[in-house]
């Protein structure tokens, strides 16, 4: 994800250069020695410790195998690597790196979550009403998106929101719990929030704490760069 998507360094819009620069369509191969299982219909068909991470531009992050370790699953070679294949994601139920069952894709090595406790200001107002006004905030800065500012709830009218059906998995963060709003008049604006409510180890600063979706609410943060958050 953080090379080759957002403003990553092979991204199609990178934050910074290369000097000299790289040739367009560069694509980084390089050795992933973790141990990567795939299941299918309850068994275990991939299990090695032998994959290699494809970094391509314009494209999700993807495993390579050797081929010998794929069997008969749906495969095509990898040109940049010579005698490995790439397994479409899709071809398995289940894919499991160093006992974590992942979703959409790998996680990236160069992936980064810093979840900062601070002091910057977050004003959230749905339909006039203001649901967060607080300068006792966490912020979080990922690799390669735009930093958010996350709440603990007790700063949060959550006599306003109520728990919505979506919910979505992040390879970095885990399961996203998501919240509607409800007006004085009534009215739902759905999904204006997002809360972890189980993250992993790194990003237990966030716990429970709330984000807001600055395309469906009023919204100001104090932020070094101002963009709406993803509860992906």
């Amino acid at each position: 994800m953080s090379l080759v998507t957002g403003r990553g360094p092979l991204s199609a819009d990178p934050a910074g250069w290369f000097h000299p620069p790289v040739s367009p369509g560069t694509v980084f191969v390089e050795p992933h020695p973790r141990r990567i299982q795939a299941v299918a219909q309850g068994k275990t068909v991939i299990d090695t410790e032998a994959a290699l991470l494809v970094h391509r531009g314009g494209l999700p992050l993807s495993y390579a195998f050797p081929e010998a370790v794929v069997n008969a699953l749906p495969h095509h070679p990898v040109d940049e690597a010579p005698g490995y294949v790439h397994v479409p994601w899709g071809a398995v139920d289940r894919w499991i790196e160093e006992g974590r069952e992942l979703v959409h894709y790998p996680p990236n090595p160069y992936h980064r979550v810093d979840c900062r406790p601070g002091r910057r200001g977050l004003r959230v107002s749905v339909a006039g009403t203001v649901l967060v006004d607080t300068v006792d905030t966490v912020a979080v800065f990922e690799t390669a998106l735009a930093p958010v500012l996350y709440v603990h709830p007790d700063r949060v009218r959550t006599d306003l929101l109520r728990r919505s059906d979506t919910t979505s998995y992040c390879n970095y963060k885990g399961w996203a719990t998501y919240w509607s709003a409800v007006t004085a008049d009534g009215d739902v604006v759905a999904d204006v929030a997002w809360s972890y409510p189980d993250p992993p180890p790194e990003c237990l600063p966030i716990a429970d704490h709330l984000s807001f979706d600055g395309s469906r609410a009023e919204m100001l943060a104090e932020l070094p760069e101002t963009g709406t958050g993803c509860g992906c």
